[in-house]
Order: C-alpha cells, then sequence, then structure tokens
C-alpha cells in the first residue's frame, strides 16, 4: 500500500501508533498519540479511527486510545506466549499455592522484561507489573536473571541508560554488572525496594533443552519477608517448566 508524501506504507504507520501505546495501559489522547508516534494530527486521528472500527483499538467514552480486544487476541497466539505459557501455568499454580505471593514469568523484550503471566492473590504485595507489561531490567528480580543472561550488546545498551524507579535503585553501572555476576554465580538474582518502595523480589531462569535462559520466574513478597527463602520452590518450578518445554 502507497504511504503518502511520507514514503512509508498505511501499515508502518499503523505500526507507529500502536508502538505509541506501549507502556501506557490505560491509553493516551489522541494528541499525545499522534506525538508518540511521530505523525501529523490529522493522520493519527485518521488511522486511529481506522484501528478502532477494525476492534485494533478502543477509544474510551474520555477519548483516549488503548488497546482493543482484536489485537489482545492475537497476542495470545504468540508463540512464545502459547508455549510457554502453557508450560508454566502449572507450575506457577502450585508455587503461589505454596507461597502464597505474586509469581511472574517474563522473557526479554530488547533492553525490557515483558511479563507473559501473573499470578497473585488478594493477600499479595500490591505490585506494578501485569501480563503484557514491560518493566526495566535492571529493577527487577526476573529483569535481573534475563539481563545476567543477555548478550553483551544489550547489557551494554542498559548499563548506558540506567533509571531510577526508587531512591533503592541501582544506578551504578560497576555494581549492577557485580550483581549480574553474582545471580550467574548462585543461580538467582533479588531485589530489594528497586522497583517498588515496600516489595522485594527473587527469581530464577527458565531454561531451554540446550541451555539457554529462556523466561525467568520469580516471586514479589513484602520487603519484611525473605525472599530467599523460596529459591529452592522456583528452582523446582522452573525444571519442571524446562522439563515440559523440552518434550517432543
Amino acid at each position: 500500500m502507497a504511504g503518502g508524501s511520507s514514503g512509508r506504507s498505511v501499515v508502518a504507520r499503523a505500526l507507529d501508533v500502536l508502538t505509541a501505546l506501549d507502556g501506557h495501559p490505560d491509553g493516551l489522547p489522541l494528541a499525545e498519540l499522534a506525538r508518540r508516534s511521530g505523525l501529523p494530527l490529522s493522520t493519527a486521528h485518521r488511522l486511529a479511527g481506522d484501528l478502532v472500527a477494525h476492534q485494533v483499538l478502543e477509544r474510551l467514552p474520555d477519548r483516549r486510545y488503548v488497546v482493543g480486544r482484536r489485537l489482545w487476541r492475537l497476542g495470545l497466539l504468540a508463540r512464545v506466549q502459547v508455549e510457554l505459557r502453557e508450560a508454566a501455568l502449572p507450575f506457577m499454580q502450585d508455587l503461589y499455592e505454596a507461597t502464597r505471593e505474586n509469581v511472574h514469568l517474563a522473557v526479554r523484550d530488547d533492553t525490557a522484561a515483558l511479563y507473559l503471566e501473573r499470578i497473585h492473590g488478594h493477600g499479595s504485595v500490591p505490585v506494578v507489573s501485569r501480563a503484557g507489561g514491560r518493566l526495566p531490567l535492571h529493577a527487577t528480580g526476573v529483569g535481573k536473571v534475563l539481563l545476567a543472561h543477555a548478550p553483551r550488546d544489550v547489557v551494554a545498551r542498559v548499563v548506558a541508560a540506567l533509571e531510577r524507579c526508587t531512591p533503592y535503585t541501582i544506578t551504578e553501572p560497576g555494581r549492577l554488572l557485580r550483581e549480574l555476576a553474582e545471580a550467574r554465580r548462585r543461580g538467582h538474582a533479588r531485589t530489594a525496594q528497586e522497583m517498588t518502595l515496600g516489595s522485594c523480589s527473587v527469581a530464577v531462569p527458565v531454561r531451554a533443552a540446550d541451555g539457554a535462559v529462556v523466561a525467568a520466574l520469580g516471586l514479589v513478597v513484602a520487603t519484611h519477608r525473605d525472599p530467599e527463602r523460596h529459591v529452592t520452590a522456583l528452582r523446582v518450578a522452573a525444571g519442571g517448566i524446562s522439563r515440559v518445554l523440552a518434550r517432543p
């Protein structure tokens, strides 16, 4: 399809609109959607209207645009979503029953942790993560596991742009690199109020049959509890997921 004076296709510009919503689960008004997508207001308005008509976006009563049902359903068909979630959910449920803490499953999405699934209860400490959401690798337990096993160029990009999420977030490159090396050595990573005040986390890697780290499984608990007492349970659950993934 022709892309008009910009020379870019309609599909490419529609993807710009959708990408602008990344990290904004509560949606964006049209002007902000246009700004973040780098499109003229009139173009963003036309594309957003088309996407709403096809249920890819939804327009709320207050005129914010959010991800629509059709896009959400299509996202559930993604290979990483289907295979990992199906393999992990029974073990995540067992882990929640044993600990009554927030259970997270995440994969690396470039320089962020993409949360595939979360199980929590009324008694769990409040967290900012959600299924389908992305959080910084350097400030989350699952993120540190994924970063510890990421390619060097990814680590370099993360270390070069460390953001402070709370007063306790590690933003000193040398200190973070030492923590990543320690996470590889001991087989788990942890955080203490680095993403959310009042909570800490611990996470372990989930490996494929060839030993490659394909995901991270973690727990988030209140700071007055010791998350490391759950490391053994996490490793057992992660091992179970790995065995299911390795089946022919």
